[in-house]
This record gives structure tokens, sequence and C-alpha cells, in this order.
């Protein structure tokens, strides 16, 4: 008997035995002296909303979009710029975040080969949730379907990938369990895209419209003196100051407990709704991934029946953490790419920009000895062997062309190095107090037509967009990432320098050192408070992860995952999937949809095999290295090509 079953096997005995009238499917465990309330009654929640989503123009899944609507290359458009109202906002959000997660693109296979888009009218609740101790809120949202099946008493709870917004899930656990009649519950485990204007003095509201901090509902608010003392635009994930990577599980856990208040209130008749009788099922990709992973390990009271976990982000004693490979990376990919046997990747950086990338690591000696007088070829050869010695893959190394080309390892690099560091947003004038950063990287609204960008003061219709169209990390949605100015052409990548030595400690003198040193112990400190341990026994776990990742390799955290949590006697599940790299989005691009899969269908099958175990005891999926097929050229994807373990 599995443990869901063991638990809602004893709620029921307890009511036999008290001959209470009530169906089994209605009961909780009786809350005794030896059983703790299943709730937190700490009054964790605040700035509740209830919204309802039915008719012909709306529901859960797309806001009435439709696959259609989420195909559209236009956003859904706000009949006033600048004041878009709540409905505009979440309609216009759910399309960005399914096309930032999913790969909609005709030919694709989504809702044809795998997934699903129909629609589902029904409830969501939403509210800010804080975790002990924390300076800021996360966003928590439960969607109840109206066709919600009492007979399963399923809550599916997710985390967002990367640093998405409340809705960043939407794509992974609202399209698999809502239209299976689970409830849904999201958290955006505190990153998200409540940014705060700094100059306007500006944030965002709990509906996602604008406001100022007086309001008393904004999601994210820096303190008066941080609001004083800097300018442009911070954001949750890294001007927190809470390291919320160190609370993931926490999070998920507090997303969860708000989704059965959900269930109680839309379903009052049937309440409470428990961990005894309700089946929890965690399910995340990337940073989610890395949350769901997080949550099950944590102490106290049994809540979760199951994992499912998609390329995690997740650090193990022993492996290499995100920041030190994405500082790395950033660092030597772009000059490693050159070399010929990876030259094929079609988003691989060539010409002037990646030469610097060459010139500035044999400089530094990053490259060996000899390289400052060595050929750029020499270069891009010894920049691959260095990373191939480091653990990267031809495959993740191939992958990883996309985020240079994307700008995505100087992005995450600045933003954790805040988040780990704990720090403040950068001060309009530098200063040397121990919450600013040692590198003042800051953000702000760009005149894209200047070469460099220029910053200047967000537009009222910007800012009114960035809740629904950012992705959590600048650059992007109009906010641009600006790095401290380097006086020296010849310096211009000193900043990625500088981003990798707080991991390394290495580099400056005199009192640079000192500053260094100290930036380096709190960055390292940050990075320590992330790493996971193995999760509760008995609770089932299936990591899914593609082979060609080259964002979050599988060698540097899905590999050492597995092997930590099997030491530990958990109960693990491990696919690696060939020809898959972390971002499904991407597959609209001819040649990507030529060279990849998907990772999506692989977590919804590990969903279905989970929900069997659950429910009927099926056997828990074996262990499985997929040989996927690929697509010809401008041929649409065919089940078979999956070869989804049955």
């Amino acid at each position: 008997m599995n443990a869901f079953h063991s638990r809602l096997a004893a709620a029921c005995a307890a009511v036999a035995l008290s001959a209470a009238a009530a169906a089994p499917i209605a009961v909780a465990a009786p809350r005794t002296a030896a059983t703790p309330p299943v709730k937190d009654a700490s009054p964790m929640f605040s700035a509740p909303r209830q919204t309802e989503h039915r008719g012909e123009h709306d529901d859960l899944l797309s806001a009435g979009l439709g696959l259609d609507g989420l195909r559209a290359a236009l956003p859904p458009a706000f009949a006033d710029p600048a004041h878009p109202t709540a409905a505009e906002l979440r309609r216009r959000a759910l399309w960005a975040n399914w096309r930032g997660i999913a790969d909609l693109a005709v030919g694709g296979g989504y809702g044809e080969v795998y997934g699903s888009v129909q629609r589902v009218e029904g409830r969501e609740y939403s509210a800010y949730a804080t975790v002990p101790g924390a300076h800021q809120p996360h966003r928590v949202l439960a969607q109840v379907p109206d066709a919600f099946d009492a007979g399963k008493r399923c809550l599916v709870v997710a985390a967002s990938s990367g640093s998405r917004g409340i809705y960043g899930a939407i794509a992974v656990a609202g399209a698999w369990g809502l239209p299976k009649g689970c409830a849904v519950a999201y958290t955006d485990k505190g990153a998200g895209t409540d940014y705060f204007d700094l100059d306007a003095g500006l944030g965002v509201r709990a509906d996602g419209t604008i406001g100022q901090p007086e309001d008393g509902d904004l999601a994210f608010v820096p303190s008066a003196a941080e609001r004083a003392a800097a300018g442009g635009i911070a954001f949750k994930h890294a001007h927190s100051r809470d390291n919320p990577e160190a609370d993931w599980g926490r999070h998920v856990r507090q997303a969860a407990q708000f989704g059965l208040s959900a269930l109680d209130r839309a379903f009052p008749q049937q309440a409470p709704f428990t961990w005894a009788n309700t089946r929890v099922i965690a399910v995340g990709i990337s940073n989610g991934g890395g949350a769901v992973l997080r949550a099950a390990e944590l102490d106290g009271e049994p809540w979760l029946d199951a994992v499912v976990a998609g390329e995690p982000n997740v650090y193990v004693d022993g492996a290499r953490p995100l920041y030190d490979y994405t500082t790395e990376a950033a660092l030597l990919m772009p000059c490693a790419l050159q070399h010929k046997p990876l030259a094929a990747m079609p988003a691989a950086p060539a010409g002037a920009a990646a030469d610097a990338y060459c010139a500035y690591a044999a400089a530094n000696g990053w490259l060996g000895e000899g390289m400052a007088e060595a050929s750029n070829e020499a270069r891009a050869e010894a920049a691959y062997r260095r990373l191939r010695d480091n653990g990267w893959s031809d495959a993740a190394l191939r992958a990883g062309a996309l985020s240079v080309s994307f700008d995505l390892w100087r992005a995450v690099a600045a933003t954790y190095a805040s988040a780990y560091g704990r720090y403040a947003p950068a001060a309009k004038r530098a200063g040397k107090g121990p919450d600013q950063p040692w590198l003042p990287f800051a953000y702000a609204a760009a005149d894209a037509a200047a070469q460099p960008p220029t910053a200047r003061p967000a537009a009222a219709n910007e800012r009114a967009a960035w809740w629904a169209d950012a992705s959590g990390i600048p650059p992007g949605a109009g906010v641009q990432l600006f790095a401290p100015p380097a006086g020296d052409p010849a310096q211009a990548l000193a900043p990625l320098a500088g981003l990798r030595a707080l991991w390394t400690g290495q580099g400056g003198d005199g009192d640079a050192a000192a500053g260094l040193a100290a930036a380096h112990r709190r960055v390292r400190e940050g990075i320590a408070a992330t790493r996971a341990s193995a999760p509760r026994k008995g609770v089932p776990v299936v990591v899914v992860h593609g082979l060609d990742d080259g964002l979050i390799p599988p060698a540097f955290s899905s590999e050492p995952y597995v092997a930590m949590a099997r030491r530990a006697g958990a109960q693990v599940r491990y696919w690696q999937v060939r020809n898959v790299q972390h971002f499904d989005a991407f597959l609209g691009l001819p040649a990507l949809a030529a060279r990849y899969q998907p990772l999506l269908p692989y977590v919804y099958a590990a969903l279905d095999r989970v929900e069997a175990h659950l429910a009927d005891g099926a056997p828990l999926p074996a262990d499985a290295t997929i040989d996927t097929g690929l697509r010809a050229a401008g041929q649409p994807l065919q089940a078979p090509q999956l070869a989804i373990p049955r």
C-alpha cells in the first residue's frame, strides 16, 4: 500500500470508528495531541483574491485564447497601454508564459501528439505567502476547476521555472493537472515579475496593476533607504535580500497549503481538505524542478505523495553549483564555440565578439601558457579543452550556444550574485557599505536605438507591462542590464571576470582584494544555503533530464542528485533523454526543430506514471536512457519519434 492510500485508509478508519455519516472522501484525520494540525495555523497568507474564469472568452488554462490564440505572434493588446486592467494583464501573462515554456509552433506536436490547452473553467485564488524571516513575500495561486474530481481529491503543486512570475508553470502543471480534474497550486518561489521602479517609486499590486507602496498590497517593496539610494529598476529575485533559492522547498509547501485552503473555500461541503485525504503531487522544470526536489526533503508531517522534476537546477555536495559553471561559461564558452567540431551549431556566436573573448581569456592566463601569442583557432581549442576537462559535454556546449546568443550567462550570473549575497540594489553613487554589491550591476529602461544602450526613466506603458511580459531576469521586456563601466575598451569583459571572482575568490590587490574576499565569503555562504539533501523516504521521485541540456547540464545537477538520493535510500527513478536541450520554446526555429525534441512530453508521461502508481499501485517507471528520433526538415513531430517508455 502506498503512502497516500495508507494515510487515506487511516483517515477513513478513524471516521468509521466514530460512526460519522460523511462519505470517506470528505473526511480528515482526527486532530489529537498526537496528530498536529495539517495546516500551518500562523497567518502566513495576505492580500487574498478570488476571481472566476468562465464563458466564451476566459478559462483557467489560456484565458480564452486557446491554442490558436497562444500561437499568435503578437501578445493580447491592452485597451489603454498605460493602464491595463487586471484581466488584460492575466491574459497577456498566460500568453507570455505558455510561449516562454512550450513549443507551440505548428508541427511541433503540442495539442496533437502531446499536451492540452483545452478549455477548463473554474476559479482562481491568490495571495502572498511569507516564510519565517523573509523580507519579501512570494506569490501563491490556486486554480480550482469546476470539474474538480472529488472522487480522487488531487492537488498538483508547482514552482515557476527560471525566475518567472506566478503563471510560470502553467504549461507544466496546469496543462497536465487541470484537464484531469485536479486543482493546481503555484508559487513564484520568491522571484517573479514584480519589478519595482525606483525612480518613480512604483511597484506591482496583487492583481498585477501598478501602485504605490502606500497602497499596502505591493508584491515587492525595497526599503525606504534602498529606494532613496538607488535608481533604475529592482526585481525580487536579485534584490529581495532573502536569497530565495535557499527557501524554494518551503515556498512549494506553502503553495500546497494554500491549495488546500482554496479547496476548502471552493467546496465547503467537502472540507476540510488535508494532507491525509488529498493526494499531492509536486512538479516543476528547471528552477521549478529544483524547488520541488527541495520540497521533497522537508522535515515534519508527511504531506507530499510524489515528485516529478524536469531538468532541475539542483546542487548537492560535491557537485558544481549553478553559479560556478554559469560564470565559467560566461567567460569561456563564446571562445570555445569557435572550435571547429562545435561550429556547426546554428546559434553559435561568430566574428569579432567571439575573438574578443578568446583574447581576454588568453591575456588572463585562463587558457594555459603561451596562449597570449597563439592564434585564435588555438585559443578556441584551449577554451574547449578547459570546459571539457571541467565536465561539459559536446552536446551541452552546442546547446549552450543558445545561452551565449541570448546573453543568459551574464544575466543569470549578475542576478544570482546579488541574490546569494543578499545585496540591495546598486546605489546611484558607488558605495562601500557591506550591503552594496561588490560589482554594481544596475537595471533600467533603455533607449534601444542608442549604441551602446543608454539608461532612461521607464515610461508608464512599459512599466505597466512588466508583470505580464517579463521573464523575471533582465534583460528583457524593455529592461536592460548595465554592467559597471570600463574606461579601457580592452577591459569590457572585466565585469564578467568580476562575477567569476566572486566564486573563485581570486583577483584584485590591496583594498580591492579585501573587498573581494568579503564578497566572496558572502556569495559562497548564500550558495551553501541552497544545497539539497535526499528526499524523505517513501516519497517516489522521477527525475527527467535532456542529455543535450546546455544551461543546466545533467552532469552538474540531476546525475549527482540521483546518486546522492540513492545512497540515502530514496525511491528515485531517472529518465535521460537524448536530443533534448533546455528550452522547448526555441524549437519553433526550424534549425533547432531538426536537431532537438521537446522535454515536456516526458514530464507529462512521468506524471502519468506517478499518478498510476499512486492511484492503482502500478509500478514506478524504470530508469531509462531514451533514444529519440528526429524530424526531417519541415516535417511535423510524430509520436514514435519521442520513444516515450511504456
